[in-house]
């Protein structure tokens, strides 16, 4: 518990390793940032300014290579501050959690940035520091499905990872019955089929063969139920979740074309599934079989019962 309350009050940087998935990012950071600003709910709050603390850390995506040292081929440090004032120039706000979100939103349009925690405290209003921190990721920017009323509403589907044994249950139906009922958009993963796969001898080539493999795989749980629809783009999953159809996923060409793709192994099916589900801002990433969890997840991780 201690070290829970220690990580807890840590700098946001302590935080990100502390939640890195298994192939933690780059990281850059902005420390103790102290602005003046007008901000707060309370009416004695109006009208001054009181500091602001901001502690600020991004997961950035690998830089190019070659760097040949050149700032214009990284996320600048700049970019965090002038996010910052950018912000508190706009308009005022009430509300830290506003102003956080609105930070995180501006350094996450820097195509670098995947993951950004932000820490804003208030200096004045008491003998300590009061407020908040947040983290928000591109995986926050989920597909939009458009609700009765003509208005836009954001779409978090279940992804549901199904081993060979799953797939070849006699309560296949059911188990697909189950997530169909909770009402969200369901997406399906599969692995390796069973016995030997073809192999290179060299890492590229043998990349290839093994996501192909798997969509072989997928072709056969969707012999099984009409219902299992494979698609391999990523506009055929977002078509799919708008118009509430089960697909099984094809990884090939989301995860070759990806500029930021899962750098785990082909064979390694459960950690590429859960990058789709990261990706995806999926509501949960659903284990079907004896399956080990990934670590380092950062969407809610559940074994399926029936």
């Amino acid at each position: 518990m201690s070290s829970d309350i220690t990580l807890a009050f840590a700098h946001p940087e302590a935080r990100a390793a502390a939640s890195a998935p298994t192939d933690p990012r780059d990281r850059i950071s902005l420390r103790d940032h102290v602005v003046e600003a007008d901000i707060g709910a309370f009416q004695q709050e109006r009208g001054q300014t009181q500091r602001l603390q901001f502690n600020v850390v991004v997961e950035v995506r690998p830089a190019p290579e070659p760097l040949e040292d050149d700032v214009d081929r990284i996320l600048s440090y700049d970019r965090i501050t002038e996010a910052i004032a950018a912000e508190l120039a706009e308009e005022r706000v009430n509300l830290l959690e506003t102003l956080a979100a609105r930070v995180a939103e501006r350094v996450l349009a820097a195509p670098q940035a995947m993951r950004v925690f932000v820490r804003i405290e208030k200096l004045d209003r008491g003998p300590g520091a009061l407020g908040v921190e947040i983290v928000r990721s591109r995986a926050a920017a989920p597909t939009k499905g458009l609700r009765a009323d003509g208005g836009e509403e954001p779409l978090h589907p279940v992804v549901a990872y199904l081993s060979n044994a799953a797939i070849d249950a006699p309560d296949l139906g059911a188990r697909l019955d189950a997530l169909q009922k909770a009402g969200a958009p369901v997406i399906l993963a599969v692995g390796l089929p069973d016995g030997p796969v073809v192999q290179s001898g060299q890492g590229p080539t043998q990349r290839r063969i093994d996501l192909l493999a798997i969509e072989q795989n997928a072709w056969r749980l969707a012999a099984r139920d009409p219902r299992c629809v494979v698609v391999a783009t990523r506009t055929e999953i977002d078509w799919a979740m708008r118009h509430g159809q089960m697909v099984v996923w094809a990884p090939s060409k989301i995860v070759l074309d990806a500029v930021d793709g899962p750098s785990a192994p082909a064979h390694n099916a459960v950690a590429l599934t859960l990058w789709l589900a990261e990706h995806l801002a999926a509501a949960r990433l659903e284990l079907h079989g004896d399956i080990s969890a990934p670590a380092g997840s950062r969407v809610p991780i559940t074994r399926a019962s029936l």
